[in-house]
């Protein structure tokens, strides 16, 4: 890993955990934030969250989700197009005009 980080600089040991979790979600699958937490058995939904904020522009970014299904604020329309593009399973908004949102049920990677 490490894409991100300068030849000074190394990525911090959890941070490169978090990017490898999300290097392995398959096209067209997502994990939430705390899934991925879950599996490193360390941190929480916030401290991934921060590590895709920060670091995650090197990985498959838009597969690492919100619980609520709701696409990632300020990057919808990116994110949306790459759901598609993977026929990752979506629902339609709740009221007319609404952003699609992932259908977790169907959607979430059980990590086989």
């Amino acid at each position: 890993m490490g894409a991100m980080a300068g030849p000074t600089h190394s990525l911090p040991e959890y941070a490169d955990r978090v990017l490898t979790a999300a290097e392995v979600i398959p096209p067209g699958r997502v994990l939430t934030y705390g899934d991925i937490a879950r599996r490193l058995g360390e941190g929480g939904p916030r401290q991934v969250g921060r590590v895709m904020a920060l670091y995650g522009a090197a990985v498959p970014w838009w597969r690492v989700v919100r619980a609520d299904g709701r696409l990632l604020p300020g990057h919808e329309r990116r994110a949306l197009e790459r759901y598609r593009a993977e026929g990752t399973p979506l629902r339609d908004g709740t009221a007319p005009g609404d952003m699609p949102r992932l259908d977790l049920r169907r959607a979430r990677w059980d990590g086989g």
